[in-house]
């Protein structure tokens, strides 16, 4: 059932970053880069706002740092009281983040709030966040559980749960990769997502179960299966193909963007003052078509939350061989990459989706 309503993220409660005062928050941390100056091991030499921070620790290297979490995708396995699936999930959003300044993810640190603890579900969690762990190959070094039943609360009574992540990984500073030297005619290769993965679930789960009167355990044939598991399939973790061709076959590539909660506008995060031109993607999978038409979506709005069927891209010089490197080792890892577009000469640093009638600018996109 569709609804007669139309659905965006800011109507399900979900502010944007001006909205949430995301400025002055970094205004007091961005201070704190004074605490560690040139010459001293700790010095902040990536940004906050890109994918991962990078500090020097000396000796030429820099330790790569990222957070994030599994955001309200726990709800979907609360549902199901299915738990084993969430730290996979947990550990691909942090490492995919590690890899797009180059560095390869080597620890991980986990944080689990919950409203009340009971051993099979934190083993399960952690079922989770052990496989994470090896696709991504990595250590998981330490953590902390934090029962606060005051303030985790669960769709029933005592089931309420938080994961966090975060993870460390090594670069050299001399290969840190930022996008600095991305110019206009450099190839966009998209590697597909294995779904809606940990970002817009507010978004989805107000489509699909409030407006659209879906079960979690409802079986749907154009997903091939209940709408719950295909919310829980995990994220694909790129780890191994980037490493591989950064630190074993020394391919140039000149920009990795994960494309998480703000879809394909996450390209813009790169330094150089380009655009992109995506026309050529693939067709997203059926989840997607289904939060849209059962919450009423518009288009604009599902590019700019969804991945849409691309969980990360890279940037490339257009050149056959690197191409083909690319191609061929994300395919050894059972990953399916395509050519969507390329870079375009625009200081605006606008995502252009003609297929789409779309135009991304800023923190939206709309119809061009």
């Amino acid at each position: 059932m569709a609804s007669d309503r139309v659905l965006s993220y800011h109507a399900t409660g979900v502010l944007d970053n001006t909205q949430l005062g995301l400025a002055a928050l970094l205004g007091w941390v961005n201070k704190t880069a004074a605490f560690r100056r040139e010459g001293q091991k700790g010095r902040r030499v990536v940004d906050v706002g890109f994918f991962a921070s990078v500090v020097d620790i000396g000796n030429g290297l820099g330790l790569a740092l990222c957070t994030d979490g599994v955001g309200s995708k726990v709800l979907i396995a609360e549902m199901l009281q299915r738990y084993d699936t969430i730290g996979i999930d947990c550990v691909a959003m942090n490492v995919n983040d590690a890899i797009c300044v180059g560095a390869e993810p080597i620890s991980f640190l986990d944080y689990i709030a919950i409203e009340r603890a009971t051993p099979s579900m934190l083993e399960k969690i952690a079922e989770g966040l052990y496989r994470g762990a090896e696709l991504a190959g990595v250590t998981i070094v330490g953590g902390e559980i934090s029962q606060i039943p005051d303030i985790i609360k669960g769709r029933a009574p005592g089931q309420g749960v938080d994961l966090v992540g975060m993870c460390a990984g090594i670069v050299p500073l001399d290969r840190i990769i930022l996008g600095k030297e991305v110019t206009p005619g450099d190839i966009i290769v998209g590697v597909r997502s294995s779904g809606i993965h940990s970002n817009g679930f507010t978004l989805a789960r107000k489509a699909l179960f409030d407006e659209g009167k879906l079960k979690a355990d409802q079986y749907v044939a154009e997903l091939g299966c209940t709408v719950g598991e295909e919310l829980l399939r995990p994220t694909h973790i790129y780890v191994r193909p980037v490493v591989d061709l950064l630190y074993r076959q020394n391919v140039p590539v000149r920009a990795l963007v994960h494309v998480t909660s703000d879809g394909f506008l996450n390209l813009a995060r790169i330094e150089a003052n380009v655009g992109f031109r995506l026309d050529d993607l693939p067709e997203p999978q059926p989840i997607f078509g289904l939060i849209r038409r059962t919450g009423s979506v518009p288009a604009r709005e599902m590019y700019r939350v969804f991945n849409m069927g691309i969980g990360f891209c890279l940037i490339l010089k257009n050149d056959a061989s690197v191409i083909s490197a690319v191609k061929q080792t994300f395919e050894a890892s059972h990953f399916e990459t395509h050519i969507i577009g390329a870079v375009i000469a625009d200081e605006r640093k606008r995502v252009v989706l003609p297929k789409q009638g779309l135009v991304g600018e800023g923190e939206e996109f709309r119809e061009s």
